[in-house]
């Protein structure tokens, strides 16, 4: 599962609407539920169908004002609900249901859990799990689409976990952006003290946006290079938008590469609204400094707003892996709906 930028989007919106209560001071509750459906073929290989839950989650948000012009704010988002598979189904032996030994505990897992305080005069700062900045900022192709499961990742490894972040107020179209993880020596899911941080700026004007960022990739065991990244995009259209973004981290001083270490990637992508209707198309190309493990991703897009709470989509990848001794097509078909409030 991955969290898109619609998604985000969406709940960004929910915010304002559903509350507990009247009473301005309890928090609001949002969520939705995400089904998807996909056909994928491998060149020479394997092809399958999969149904599953591609996201579902439900938060709360907060704020309240805690002196004339500072406001703190906090934000709880679970996931892990698997709303495909009814819970319980353990050890299950149905021939129809989940695999043997499948489980689903339902809201298991923590996407996002912050507090913070925000002003007109110094930006904002908040400590949790969320987005880091170099998601934010340059992200990639990813964020635009629902499954993305055969899209290429960017090669940075800061998470989203004990970080510590900020966002200037906007000098003139700028702002500045920070995040720090505290990763102790102490906790038991680091294997040793460190500060991973990434830092970043975007400048807006009319209708063009251009953001820079980078990560110093600290927390990284195998190799602490850093990674840069610039993203560019306008809005050429009353209801198109275009962008390409560039991220690129050198291998490890010896030359070796580890995983996606040493990986170049460009993208370059087009959204279109109409009406009740989006289209998207992005290509991807990334290679690595060293090795032979190169890949190009075509992605398409269609969605539907059937309603102010449900939408419909579809989406095709063909994806290349060019690994020398090998060069492989996969393809992709996805359909899905997401309902939320």
């Amino acid at each position: 599962m991955k969290k898109t930028l619609i998604a985000s989007a969406i709940a960004a919106i929910s915010f304002s609407g559903v509350a507990l209560a009247q009473d301005s001071n309890m928090p609001t509750v949002y969520g939705n539920i995400q089904y998807a459906v996909t056909h994928t073929d491998v060149e020479n290989g394997s092809s399958e169908v999969s149904h599953f839950d591609n996201g579902s989650t439900i938060g709360l948000k907060h704020e309240h004002e805690v002196s004339p012009g500072i406001t703190a704010f906090l934000k709880l988002e679970l996931e892990g609900i698997s709303a495909d598979n009814k819970a319980g189904n353990k050890n299950s032996t149905l021939v129809d249901g989940p695999k043997v030994g499948e489980d689903n505990g339902g809201l298991n897992e923590l996407d996002e859990a912050y507090i913070g305080i925000k002003g007109d005069s110094f930006g904002q700062i908040w400590v949790g799990s969320d987005d880091s900045q170099y998601e934010q900022l340059i992200g990639g192709v990813v964020q635009y689409y629902e499954v993305a499961a055969l899209s290429s990742s960017l090669d940075y490894t800061t998470g989203e976990g004990d970080l510590v972040q900020y966002v200037s107020p906007s000098f003139g179209g700028l702002t500045l952006h920070g995040a720090v993880a505290i990763q102790g020596d102490g906790d038991d899911q680091y294997d040793g003290k460190a500060y991973p941080y990434q830092l970043g700026a975007k400048f807006a004007v009319d209708a063009v946006t251009i953001a820079f960022a980078m990560d110093s990739n600290d927390g990284d065991t195998n190799s602490s290079e850093n990674t840069y990244g610039v993203n560019v995009y306008a809005d050429v259209l009353d209801n198109m938008t275009v962008g390409a973004l560039y991220s690129m981290r050198g291998a490890k001083g010896d030359g070796t590469v580890s995983g996606t270490e040493g990986q170049n990637n460009a993208q370059i992508y087009a959204r279109y609204n109409l009406g009740a209707n989006g289209f998207a198309a992005s290509y991807e190309m990334s290679e690595q400094d060293k090795g032979d493990n190169d890949v190009s991703v075509l992605t398409l897009q269609a969605v539907h707003n059937v309603s102010d709470n449900l939408y419909v989509y579809t989406e095709g990848y063909l994806r290349n892996d060019d690994k020398g001794a090998s060069d492989a097509d996969t393809t992709q078909l996805a359909l899905g709906a997401v309902y939320y409030f």
